[in-house]
Protein backbone atom coordinates (compact mmCIF):
# COMPACT_ATOMS: atom_id res chain seq x y z
CA UNK A 1 0.00 0.00 0.00
CA UNK A 2 1.44 3.37 -0.99
CA UNK A 3 1.07 6.67 0.82
CA UNK A 4 -1.48 7.81 -1.79
CA UNK A 5 -3.66 4.78 -1.01
CA UNK A 6 -3.47 5.19 2.76
CA UNK A 7 -6.84 4.95 4.47
CA UNK A 8 -6.65 6.91 7.77
CA UNK A 9 -9.85 5.33 9.05
CA UNK A 10 -10.99 7.02 12.25
CA UNK A 11 -7.57 8.43 13.15
CA UNK A 12 -8.45 12.05 12.16
CA UNK A 13 -11.64 11.85 14.26
CA UNK A 14 -9.74 10.49 17.28
CA UNK A 15 -7.16 13.25 16.91
CA UNK A 16 -9.88 15.90 16.68
CA UNK A 17 -11.52 14.52 19.83
CA UNK A 18 -8.16 14.51 21.63
CA UNK A 19 -7.66 18.18 20.77
CA UNK A 20 -11.13 18.97 22.10
CA UNK A 21 -10.41 17.13 25.38
CA UNK A 22 -7.12 18.96 25.73
CA UNK A 23 -8.84 22.29 25.08
CA UNK A 24 -11.41 21.46 27.75
CA UNK A 25 -8.60 20.63 30.20
CA UNK A 26 -6.87 23.93 29.46
CA UNK A 27 -10.15 25.76 29.99
CA UNK A 28 -10.62 24.12 33.39
CA UNK A 29 -7.05 25.04 34.37
CA UNK A 30 -7.61 28.66 33.31
CA UNK A 31 -10.87 28.84 35.28
CA UNK A 32 -9.24 27.37 38.37
CA UNK A 33 -6.40 29.87 37.99
CA UNK A 34 -8.96 32.67 37.92
CA UNK A 35 -10.67 31.33 41.01
CA UNK A 36 -7.33 31.04 42.83
CA UNK A 37 -6.26 34.54 41.80
CA UNK A 38 -9.48 36.11 43.05
CA UNK A 39 -9.95 33.89 46.12
CA UNK A 40 -8.11 36.06 48.64
CA UNK A 41 -8.90 39.35 46.93
CA UNK A 42 -7.55 40.79 43.72
CA UNK A 43 -3.88 41.53 44.39
CA UNK A 44 -1.75 43.11 41.63
CA UNK A 45 0.38 39.95 41.32
CA UNK A 46 -2.74 37.79 41.10
CA UNK A 47 -4.26 39.99 38.41
CA UNK A 48 -1.03 39.87 36.37
CA UNK A 49 -0.78 36.09 36.72
CA UNK A 50 -4.45 35.74 35.79
CA UNK A 51 -4.02 37.99 32.76
CA UNK A 52 -1.01 35.99 31.57
CA UNK A 53 -2.92 32.76 32.13
CA UNK A 54 -5.80 34.04 30.01
CA UNK A 55 -3.37 35.01 27.25
CA UNK A 56 -1.76 31.56 27.32
CA UNK A 57 -5.21 29.96 27.27
CA UNK A 58 -6.29 32.06 24.29
CA UNK A 59 -3.08 31.16 22.47
CA UNK A 60 -3.71 27.48 23.06
CA UNK A 61 -7.34 27.83 21.93
CA UNK A 62 -6.18 29.41 18.69
CA UNK A 63 -3.72 26.60 17.96
CA UNK A 64 -6.25 23.92 18.90
CA UNK A 65 -9.03 25.46 16.84
CA UNK A 66 -6.83 25.69 13.75
CA UNK A 67 -5.77 22.07 14.23
CA UNK A 68 -9.34 20.82 14.73
CA UNK A 69 -10.43 22.68 11.61
CA UNK A 70 -7.50 21.18 9.70
CA UNK A 71 -8.49 17.68 10.78
CA UNK A 72 -11.87 18.14 9.08
CA UNK A 73 -10.42 17.69 5.60
CA UNK A 74 -10.26 14.37 3.82
CA UNK A 75 -6.44 14.38 3.89
CA UNK A 76 -5.29 16.34 6.96
CA UNK A 77 -1.86 17.93 6.79
CA UNK A 78 0.71 17.26 9.52
CA UNK A 79 0.84 19.81 12.30
CA UNK A 80 3.29 22.63 11.68
CA UNK A 81 6.33 22.78 13.93
CA UNK A 82 5.51 26.38 14.87
CA UNK A 83 1.99 25.41 15.98
CA UNK A 84 3.31 22.48 18.03
CA UNK A 85 5.86 24.73 19.74
CA UNK A 86 3.20 27.35 20.48
CA UNK A 87 0.86 24.72 21.97
CA UNK A 88 3.69 23.39 24.15
CA UNK A 89 4.71 26.91 25.21
CA UNK A 90 1.12 27.80 26.17
CA UNK A 91 0.81 24.61 28.20
CA UNK A 92 4.07 25.25 30.06
CA UNK A 93 3.12 28.90 30.59
CA UNK A 94 -0.21 27.88 32.15
CA UNK A 95 1.63 25.56 34.53
CA UNK A 96 4.15 28.26 35.47
CA UNK A 97 1.48 30.90 36.05
CA UNK A 98 -0.56 28.45 38.13
CA UNK A 99 2.48 27.71 40.29
CA UNK A 100 3.17 31.43 40.62
CA UNK A 101 -0.36 32.03 41.88
CA UNK A 102 0.09 29.44 44.59
CA UNK A 103 3.12 31.22 46.07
Amino acid sequence: MTAAERDPGLQPERTRLAWRRTTLSCTVVALLAGKQALHGGATPAGVVALSLSVLAWLGFLRVANRRVQGMGTSRPQPMEVRAALLAAACTVALAVFAAAMLF
